[in-house]
């Protein structure tokens, strides 16, 4: 790779994107420039611990000669997290269970990026089964936050944040069930996005019942910027025949409804959603990016819908979810799997029909609530993750602001609370804390409304204060460059 190449890392996705169609670099040179910047870094985060170069290589090549799809990223990298197969690469799910495990076919939605120019180049750390919001696992070891390596790049889409935010690639694959996009989102300084669900349709092909048919898992994507979110949403979204809940393409592009960057007529802003403690430095950086749109003549009104049975009602349809998805797994290889996992499968295999019931009434109730809400607004406002990064080797949040939380999710309730109502969200980077630690801000659109939402989250971003922030240069905890 010629040294005028070295920079690349630091494109926009979009710009990267143009640069590959308008031929002014090559798609082996991207893919280049993307191995020697995981060279780099990979030491000090381990984000991207599978890579695929010598596949991403030829996958390049072939689209240099026409034999395979430049389509609308024209041959730049990705990474893909480690819960989604990818043909012929080694995809763990972050399990000791599947340590060798190498798929012959790829994810419905691996198929969809390839199809649009892009090319997988890594896969992206991940807690075990995507189990939890801090990115460890007995494969792959942990993942540390590129902004400060000391402290935890929260996941479930952990490695594909800090992969994001250290350069490594210019766009990445994550999913949410809880807060999975939009948690490492905040904590990296990047845009995580969880689509409504079926935007991004899902496939069944994984070895185990993780891709079960359901409405709160959903795959989206992650970028350094709304823009660029919105291209690679672009790309991953459609119909597909086995997902019954994908939606067609839009007649506009999410792309163009970035750049269209209209700000929002009336938003509801919510310190904490009424349900849990914030800590107050985050929630502060969160109402001073919204009063920033105060200033442009928006108006805004803490409001917000009924959340008040949300953290009930998802704790029990969760556990349903991984008693459905890990019943084998529990049976047949307990020791293999860490507490979290095996706490949340026996949880989901106690509770009972009627239990389900009244979470999936109550859930219903939340629904309707958020329909009269947007009925005033267009957008909630929230932050999206009570704490700052915390210490790499914390395994989950137990308190904050004097509250206790009595297991690995509870924590998590800002995003997952969001998660229930089946609507678009993503997080925004918006501010430093005084540590020099990224904080997120959440923001949520009414169902199936992905083009207002980025629409709207653009033109925030483009506000002073809000501006991209990534890729950066990993530093330790006394604020030193790693990278020699």
């Amino acid at each position: 790779m010629s040294s005028n190449r070295s920079d690349l890392y630091r494109l926009d996705a979009c710009e990267a994107a143009r640069m590959l169609k308008a031929c002014e670099v090559s798609p082996s040179e991207m893919v280049e420039a993307a191995a020697a910047r995981i060279e780099a870094v990979e030491p000090h985060i381990n984000a991207l611990p599978t890579t695929c170069i010598e596949r991403a290589l030829d996958h390049a090549r072939r689209i240099e000669k026409g034999q395979a799809p430049k389509g609308r990223l024209g041959g730049l990298p990705i990474a893909i997290k480690d819960l989604n197969p990818v043909a012929g690469v080694r995809t763990t799910y972050g399990s000791p269970i599947y340590t060798d495990h190498i798929p012959e076919t790829s994810d419905v939605l691996v198929e969809k990026a390839e199809a649009d120019g892009g090319i997988v180049i890594a896969k992206s750390n991940t807690p075990e089964f995507g189990a939890g919001a801090s990115t460890f696992n007995e494969v792959h070891g942990k993942t540390c936050n590129p902004w400060n390596t000391s402290r935890s790049v929260a996941g479930s889409s952990g490695g594909s944040g800090a992969a994001l935010a250290a350069g490594e690639v210019w766009l990445a694959q994550g999913s949410d069930l809880g807060g999975s996009l939009r948690i490492p989102g905040s904590f990296n300084g990047v845009v995580g996005l969880r689509p409504s669900p079926g935007r991004v349709a899902r496939g069944m092909r994984g070895p185990y019942g993780g891709s079960i048919f359901d409405t709160l898992a959903v795959d989206g994507p992650m970028a350094r910027t709304v823009a660029d979110c919105a291209l690679f949403l672009d790309t991953l979204s459609g119909v597909h025949d086995e997902d019954p809940l994908s939606l067609p393409l839009p007649a506009t592009s999410f792309h163009a409804a970035a750049r269209l960057s209209q700000a929002p007529r009336r938003v509801g802003f919510s310190r904490d959603l009424g349900i849990v403690p914030v800590d107050r430095e985050v929630a502060d950086i969160c109402e001073a990016a919204v009063k920033r749109w105060a200033q442009e003549g928006v108006e805004v009104e803490e409001a917000k819908p009924d959340f008040s049975e949300s953290i009930r009602s998802f704790q029990t349809l969760r556990a349903a979810f991984f008693a459905a998805c890990h019943a084998d797994h529990l049976e047949n290889h307990r020791d293999r799997l860490k507490p979290e996992v095996i706490w949340n499968i026996e949880k989901g295999l106690a509770i009972d029909a009627a239990e389900i019931g009244r979470a999936e009434v109550a859930r219903s109730r939340l629904v309707a609530s958020v329909a009269r809400f947007f009925e005033r607004f267009d957008l909630l406002l929230c932050p999206t993750v009570l704490v700052p990064p915390f210490d790499v080797d914390v395994r989950y949040v137990e308190e904050v602001e004097g509250q206790r939380f009595d297991n690995y999710v509870h924590w998590l309730a800002l995003t997952f609370a969001i998660t229930l109502t089946g609507c678009p969200a993503l997080s925004l980077p918006v501010g430093l804390t005084a540590d020099g630690l990224p904080v997120g801000l959440q923001i949520m659109a009414p169902v199936r409304a992905e083009a207002t939402l980025l629409s709207a989250s653009a033109h925030l971003e483009g506000l002073p204060g809000c501006a991209k922030m990534t890729p950066v240069d990993p530093k330790d905890a006394d604020g030193r460059i790693l990278l020699g």
